[in-house]
C-alpha cells in the first residue's frame, strides 16, 4: 500500500511540474520529439537498406539522443527567461 501511495504522489508531482511548462516550452518539446522521430526513422531506413552498418546506426542514434537532450535543456530555459 505504501508503494502505491508513493507512486501516486510521485505521479501527481510530475503532473504538477508538467503543468508549469509554458505553451512555448511545450511546443518546442513537441518539435524536438518530431525531429528525433524523423531522424530515427531515417537512420533505421538507411540501416535496413544496408547504406550504413549497425555500428554507424548506433552512433547516429547516440548523436540524436545527445542533440535531443541539449535541445530539451534549451527548451526548459524558455520559462526561466
Amino acid at each position: 500500500m505504501k508503494k502505491i501511495i508513493a507512486f501516486a504522489s510521485a505521479a501527481a508531482l510530475g503532473l504538477g511540474v508538467a503543468a508549469c511548462d509554458s505553451a512555448a516550452e511545450n511546443e518546442a518539446e513537441e518539435n524536438i520529439e518530431e525531429m528525433e522521430d524523423t531522424r530515427d526513422a531515417q537512420v533505421n531506413e538507411m540501416e535496413a537498406e544496408g547504406a550504413i552498418t549497425d555500428e554507424q546506426a548506433d552512433a547516429m542514434d547516440d548523436q540524436t539522443d545527445a542533440m535531443e537532450e541539449s535541445m530539451e535543456e534549451q527548451a526548459d530555459e524558455i520559462d526561466e527567461m
